[in-house]
């Protein structure tokens, strides 16, 4: 049995997050619709921006998710310059949003349930500070909202551990490389889709089934 399991974890490793490069399609709004539309935006990091843009795409009120960098200090990073840890950016999930629909409370909602925040710069074989938990706040409003979210769920001891979530103000985004965009839709038999991020999004379904989108 642990000769199986490793071999399965061995398998997840090696398909993680960046390893495939292939073609995708788009999976949110025309940019010409939504800008009949009033919106904001978040901008979140809570592991590989696979699962995190899985996972947004879903939710009543979310326009468009973009895969990208923030908080680093190189211009326009490659992926593989963010994967040397050497860039300073964080994978990030650019989220706009109508708040008509959706409220920056729920996306907090949303974000510290579907993952670890107690983990320091990891999520499961995800290692390295580019997955670190962090909330790159807009403005005030969402600094403080995001901090006093955070401080309720340490006070409840919704987490064996404190949650660590970084929160920051945002000073860069850089949209990943397109064969990063939309991936989970595109790609849900790769083996990372399959063993890391599905199990992710159909939890995710579940919990908050009453907030879907309905296709």
């Amino acid at each position: 049995m642990k000769t199986f399991l490793s071999s399965i974890l061995l398998v997840i490793t090696m398909a993680s997050c960046g390893q495939n490069k292939v073609k995708t399609a788009s999976y949110h709004m025309s940019d010409s619709t939504i800008s009949n539309v009033k919106t904001d935006t978040a901008t979140f990091g809570a592991g590989c921006f696979w699962c995190v843009e899985a996972v947004f795409q879903r939710l009543d009120g979310v326009l468009k998710v973009t895969s990208g960098y923030s908080g680093g200090h190189i211009e326009n990073p490659t992926y593989e310059e963010v994967c040397s840890i050497t860039s300073g950016h964080v994978e990030v999930a650019r989220i706009i949003y109508d708040p008509s629909k959706v409220s920056f409370d729920e996306l907090l909602e949303v974000f510290w349930q579907t993952h670890d925040p107690t983990t320091p710069n990891q999520q499961g074989a995800d290692v390295g500070p580019q997955y670190r938990s962090v909330v790159f706040y807009h403005n005030e409003e969402q600094k403080q909202k995001a901090e006093q979210y955070k401080k309720e769920l340490n006070a409840s001891g919704a987490w064996d551990k404190p949650v660590i979530t970084d929160i920051e103000p945002l000073k860069n985004f850089y949209a990943a490389e397109n064969y990063h965009q939309n991936y989970y839709n595109d790609n849900p038999d790769q083996m990372y889709c399959r063993y890391v991020i599905r199990p992710k999004v159909e939890k995710f379904e579940k919990v908050f089934k009453n907030k879907l989108k309905k296709n």
